[in-house]
């Protein structure tokens, strides 16, 4: 039984030793394959963000983007959300060439769209695995878990005190 030891120094300053056996085979690493398509061409991805979920369909087409069955631009009417939710697309080069569909619900209005961003992101990379790289450099494939923190007893919020009073 004879084996090789390697060393190695992680990130986070300990030390690791790994043991390899000589004659022990390694799994080759798995290439991602492409995910079946749902039924009528459509690549699907799930975004959350806040309270907000955002169910999201794509499909090559001619750049349509509807939102609860209205246009993006009705529903979102905020410049910097209509950027956020298209921003996978034009960081893909496929903003012309996909028609998106998204059901979105709970949460205000910039939960929603941090909601569609991620699960166009997801779509986009369900579509062609190729664009993971540049989707995730640009953080478009990174959940945002920051939540409301919840109001306690005692408080007039979740940190803020009542005002202080000597007497």
């Amino acid at each position: 039984m004879t084996g090789t030891f390697a060393t190695t120094e992680s990130a986070i300053g300990g030390t690791h030793t790994a043991t390899t056996m000589a004659g022990a085979a390694t799994a080759p690493q798995a290439e991602k394959k492409p995910k079946a398509q749902l039924p009528g061409g459509f690549h699907w991805g799930t975004g959350r963000r806040k309270t907000a979920v955002a169910r999201v369909r794509i499909k090559p087409g001619t750049g349509v983007v509807m939102v609860n069955k209205r246009k993006a631009d009705q529903y979102f009417t905020e410049l910097r959300d209509l950027n956020d939710i298209v921003a996978p697309l034009t960081a893909t080069d496929l903003l012309k060439k996909m028609d998106v569909f998204v059901n979105v619900s709970g949460g205000g209005l910039a939960g929603q769209a941090g909601a569609v961003k991620l699960g166009l992101a997801r779509a986009v990379m369900h579509y062609d695995a190729q664009h993971e790289r540049k989707l995730r450099d640009l953080g478009y494939l990174t959940r945002d878990s920051r939540q409301v923190e919840r109001k306690k007893y005692g408080r007039s919020g979740a940190r803020r005190r009542f005002q202080f009073s000597k007497r």
